[in-house]
């Protein structure tokens, strides 16, 4: 074994275990497409929220920590992450999670919105704002015209299980339907957790989803959260990226606006196996529709994630390089100069 092959092993391995990895990538990640901070008014119901008898599962401790923008700025600069896109979590308050459920919901709903809004107007090409809904809730839409001209608010977060959303209810596709509509009219990317609670989630909501929902989204980018999941690859997550693979298969050319996250689809104990699947899945999907992404705070350190683990995937240093550097630009008007690396919609 040359020495190159000694180091680059050494790091994976490394990586693998989750211990520090002394190198930093060539290219560190410039766009994290997936964080999420917290408003003041989501920490306040975050203790009733995770007792409440509705979840489906405890909170994880890093989600409740009461992080700041602050924190998370503080975490990129130490990353080199240039941008980050800022997910609301004001969905949580119109969860069918929280029961009973809480009065006056849209109006938290709003502010948390604001608050995101806010902290992405403070920070200027660092931050972009995605605002959020439960698509079922009665006020969605609503919400959403609310933002359609603040030049601060330039996605739409959607996470399907919270919202309790089933894509096999056909009334339920009716109503994400307007939703993916409205945002497409408001020219707001849309980021969508579209993994539900069914056990059996896969292929089929994915052939569901691209039938009836996607359409809707008209030529804004629609970013497929954690690649189809809900961070992991289990079963369903395989099943699901399958169900893409199929699709695209059939039009290499279909749906170029669509992506995928890698936010916690991976982490330092994936086996190499796994890590090796999933680079033949994402060549299968076509690498460029991939982003890199944290999910933080979920992911711990940002640095050790998006610098060392992450570079144990094991693609070419092509792929890596451009996965690093890629970024979607939400349309114009945002200050960034074009690269090659960029994909702009409108």
């Amino acid at each position: 074994m040359t020495f190159k092959r000694i180091v680059a092993a050494s790091a994976v391995s490394a990586a693998l275990l989750g211990a520090p990895v002394a190198a930093r990538p060539r290219t560190p990640v410039h766009t994290d497409h997936h964080v999420h901070v917290h408003s003041p008014a989501i920490l306040e119901i975050l203790p009733t929220y995770c007792s409440s008898p509705g979840r489906i599962g405890p909170c994880n401790p890093a989600f409740i920590k009461p992080l700041t923008v602050d924190d998370l700025l503080a975490e990129m600069d130490e990353a080199g992450v240039q941008t980050a896109w800022m997910m609301s979590t004001a969905y949580l308050a119109e969860s069918p999670m929280m029961v009973p459920p809480l009065p006056y919901a849209s109006a938290r709903v709003h502010d948390a919105n604001a608050f995101t809004v806010a902290a992405a107007a403070a920070h200027p090409g660092r931050l972009i704002a995605f605002v959020s809904v439960n698509p079922l809730a009665p006020d969605a839409l609503a919400e959403i015209e609310a933002w359609k001209d603040e030049p601060f608010a330039r996605g739409l977060k959607l996470h399907l299980t919270n919202s309790g959303v089933d894509l096999r209810n056909p009334e339920h596709r009716r109503r994400l339907a307007a939703v993916v509509d409205a945002a497409s009219g408001a020219r707001l990317i849309i980021m969508i957790h579209m993994r539900t609670r069914a056990e059996d989630y896969g292929a089929q909501d994915v052939r569901l989803f691209v039938d009836e929902i996607l359409p809707h989204a008209r030529d804004v980018a629609v970013v497929i959260a954690h690649s189809g999941g809900w961070g992991g690859l289990d079963v369903n997550t395989w099943d699901a990226m399958e169900g893409f693979r199929q699709i695209l298969a059939q039009q290499p050319a279909q749906l170029p606006n669509l992506f995928f996250d890698l936010a916690q689809v991976f982490d330092a104990e994936t086996s190499p196996e796994d890590r090796a699947r999933l680079v033949e899945v994402m060549r299968a999907l076509g690498v460029q529709r991939f982003v890199a992404g944290s999910d933080w705070p979920f992911s711990g350190d940002l640095d050790n994630y998006l610098n060392r683990v992450m570079t144990a995937l094991p693609l070419s240093e092509d792929e890596a390089t451009a996965l690093a550097e890629r970024r979607v630009i939400p349309g114009p008007g945002f200050s960034e100069s074009r690269r090659s690396s960029e994909v702009r919609v409108p």
